[in-house]
């Protein structure tokens, strides 16, 4: 393989979304007066209740109504007001959709969705509470931009930029969300981030799985497989120039996220490959089937969300792509 990378070092520590949610918002709430923070009875949960405690009069619980909390923010929108709207992914999404779609998609409002406990963090809570396919029904939506961020301090970039731009965002957090200051980095909507250079295979992740993504490319290292990491946090608008350049460049993709196959960052991923350059294509995620109560890390392991799981997904997209090189040569070979 190719020696063509750059090392890595990085240390990863975990926060739960309370904390680095009610650390944001409320310096936000500072900063931009226009801002209204919406709850459905989880601030304690979500960490809104510390926007509550410094912005009283610019906070709204709805109590356990997410439509009616969707058509709040509409209305705020519509009067010049910047909704911050946040629950978990599967209430925000699952029973928020129609008046999301209908209510403030349509009409293009400036409403900012804030989501957490997506994916598989909601752990014990189990499937009734694990959103793995939000991404997918959001990204469909006209309108909408789709921001998985990576990091605490991503996320405050992301909550930020959706502030400083009009039109409606689905901004991801899981439960427990990493302080990585290798992932403190420039964000830019639409932009994605070269986190290490290779030049064999492009693992391309969001989320929890950038972190996982960077100790896979450490252990493929040790085997000579110098793999790039892209950290692709913006599935919608998806940073297209980045995707074909990897597919290019390395000749073999894979995309990692904690949410299911259909319809989400490997789906994004795919459809931009099938349309202008069919490459090689491994996605690792939750494999079109429900969640189930358990702990979260062991959740990650048995779906293979694991820098071990990324790591076997590049070393099979990789002998797809020596095979198809294989095949070539020895087809010119008979000319």
């Amino acid at each position: 393989m190719s020696d063509c990378g750059t090392a890595v070092r990085y240390s990863v520590a975990m926060s739960p979304v309370r904390e680095e949610l009610g650390r944001i918002l409320p310096e936000l709430g500072e900063r931009y007066q226009e801002i209204v923070a919406l709850d459905a009875d989880l601030s304690r949960s979500t960490g809104t209740y510390r926007f509550a405690a410094r912005h009283p009069r610019r906070f709204v619980t709805v109590g356990i109504s997410e439509q009616e909390m969707m058509g709040v923010a509409a209305g705020l929108a519509s009067s010049g007001k910047v909704p911050i709207v946040s629950t978990y992914a599967i209430f925000a999404v699952g029973r928020g959709w129609e008046q999301i779609r209908n209510t403030i998609a349509r009409a293009n409002l400036n409403v900012k969705v804030v989501a957490t406990h997506a994916g598989l963090s909601a752990g014990a809570d189990g499937a009734s509470h694990q959103s793995l396919e939000d991404v997918a029904i959001m990204r469909v939506i006209p309108n909408m931009t789709v921001v998985v961020p990576s990091s605490a301090f991503q996320a405050k970039k992301a909550i930020e930029a959706s502030i400083r731009r009009d039109g409606p965002f689905y901004i991801r957090l899981g439960r427990v969300v990493p302080v990585d200051t290798a992932l403190d980095l420039e964000f830019v909507i639409g932009k994605s981030t070269i986190l290490k250079d290779g030049c064999d295979v492009t693992i391309m992740a969001n989320g929890l799985m950038v972190s996982e993504a960077l100790s896979a490319a450490l252990d493929l290292k040790k085997n000579g497989i110098e793999a790039r990491v892209v950290d692709v946090h913006t599935v919608k608008p998806l940073d297209v120039d980045r995707v074909l350049s990897a597919a290019k460049e390395t000749g073999a993709i894979v995309t990692a996220e904690e949410h299911s196959v259909v319809g989400g960052l490997g789906g994004a991923v795919a459809e931009t490959l099938a349309e202008t350059l069919p490459t090689a294509i491994e996605m690792v995620g939750v494999r079109d089937v429900f969640g189930e109560s358990g702990d979260f890390e062991s959740l990650l392991v048995k779906h293979g969300l694991t820098a071990d799981g990324i790591a076997k997904a590049a070393r099979r997209v990789l002998a797809r792509k020596n095979a198809s090189l294989n095949s070539h040569l020895e087809g010119g070979s008979l000319l």
